[in-house]
């Protein structure tokens, strides 16, 4: 049964992903961030530090991040 299970949950990894990826591209967002996260789920890894995302360490958007269609 704990096989199962774990097989269970992998399989929702990969379709949260999928999800992600969607979300991503329906918001055009592409940047650091996106990637990883993608990276993340990508992976078995556990980070207990994976929270927040996304993260600005320079307290700003980065440039791949930033929409020129809201420049005026």
């Amino acid at each position: 049964m704990a096989d199962q299970t774990v097989a269970q949950l992998r399989q929702k990894i990969a379709q949260a992903r999928e999800v992600i990826v969607h979300l991503m591209h329906k918001a055009a967002f592409n940047g650091a961030e996106a990637q990883r996260a993608l990276d993340y789920f990508d992976s078995d890894a556990f980070e207990t530090d994976f929270l927040p995302w996304p993260r600005h360490a320079d307290g700003g958007l980065r440039p791949e991040e930033l929409n020129a269609a809201n420049d005026d």
